[in-house]
């Protein structure tokens, strides 16, 4: 998820779409946070364990015989943003180093209806690899199902498919080390707070792979890791404009809290918000993910003391490999990871480059002066 610097009321809308759905108009929302064994890698969907996507690799005679034909991939995503950017720009210089035409790149918008119909007219191009991250799981079987039976090497990011098996259907699935990002999550909110006192803890309440084990990794790690922090409050959101209401209940409620973990960078700024209207200014906020408006007031040493980044570029790099290895009929990984990054003030601009593959953008620059 897992998620995203991407426009508000696009994401507030995935989170219900991209929900595993059971019927019509219903969804598996996530029951009780479960504990998870931060002994153990990260596991997939499938029960797969989790390898390192440093580890997908190309020989020299496997990039001339992918080279010695005219393949081509289409990139069939969820949604546009700087996040999805970097992982389209990723995929695109590691496709042309190996000689692969990108015929189309498609923005469902969190519409899995549109999606489909996304699908449908890639498949009139004739691609070899398709690289997606499917809006809604279980319908998503059938709107992909074109082009697995056409052909097309199939790589997901981050979310399976309902019915869907590696090396089968699809190549593998390429995401961020959920568990790891969770764990670094909680040692920031320990640096945060100054090691001791209450959090609270709003997670991302919906059946969605990435955030849910991220916030499961954040409230282990915090239970078991870090003895003299406790949670005193944990609320549950599934549109990002309730972490507003959500936040101000959990102050009134508790009013000697120290910190707030939420679940990602957008649905933080509701948080920050309501900090900001009830002149909490020592309260600190933890997340995952980069946006500019937490960036700002992270460099202002307002709310926000830091946020765990992933690394899109690599996962956009990784997937169109994974795409050659379809390609090639090589058996691929399952589930692949990428690292991910601490980020606070002082290294928010070298972190940022190295996440999104992008200069800092000028303000927040302007700001750090």
């Amino acid at each position: 998820m897992s998620g995203k610097i991407i426009l508000k009321s696009l994401l507030a809308k995935s989170l219900l779409v991209a929900s595993f759905s059971i019927g019509i108009g219903a969804t598996v929302v996530a029951g009780p946070l479960e504990r998870i064994d931060l002994d153990k890698a990260p596991v997939g969907p499938n029960g797969n364990a989790a390898k390192s996507a440093s580890l997908i690799e190309l020989s020299s005679d496997d990039i001339e015989k992918v080279k010695s034909n005219k393949y081509k991939a289409a990139l069939v995503w969820h949604a546009t943003g700087d996040w999805v950017n970097a992982v389209t720009e990723g995929a695109k210089t590691k496709f042309s180093e190996l000689g692969i035409e990108v015929v189309a790149t498609t923005d469902a918008q969190f519409d899995s209806a549109r999606q489909a119909n996304d699908v449908e007219n890639v498949m009139a191009l004739d691609p070899d690899i398709i690289l997606t991250l499917v809006v809604d799981p279980v319908s998503g079987a059938a709107a992909f199902r074109p082009a697995v039976d056409g052909g097309a090497k199939l790589v997901l990011l981050s979310n399976p498919i309902s019915g869907y098996s590696p090396n089968k259907e699809y190549t593998g699935i390429v995401t961020d080390d959920m568990y790891g990002m969770g764990v670094a999550a909680a040692e920031m909110m320990k640096e945060a707070i100054g090691g001791e006192g209450e959090v609270g803890f709003i997670y991302h309440d919906a059946s969605y792979f990435i955030t849910n084990n991220r916030d499961n990794a954040f409230r282990t790690a915090i239970q078991e890791k870090h003895p003299k922090i406790k949670i005193a409050s944990e609320k549950g959101f599934t549109e990002e404009g309730q972490t507003f209401e959500l936040t101000s209940a959990m102050l009134l409620q508790n009013p000697d809290i120290k910190g707030i973990y939420v679940a990602w960078d957008v649905a933080a700024e509701g948080v920050v918000e309501a900090l900001r209207a009830q002149g909490k200014e020592d309260v600190k906020v933890i997340t995952h993910d980069l946006g500019q408006n937490n960036a700002l007031d992270m460099i202002q040493h307002g709310n926000v003391y830091g946020t765990v980044a992933d690394r899109p570029y690599e996962i956009g790099q990784a997937m169109a490999m994974l795409g050659v290895y379809g390609l090639l009929e090589k058996e691929s990984p399952a589930f692949s990871i990428v690292g991910y990054d601490k980020v606070v003030r002082g290294n928010l601009e070298k972190v940022w480059e190295t996440s999104l593959r992008r200069p800092l953008p000028n303000k927040l620059k302007e700001a750090l002066k």
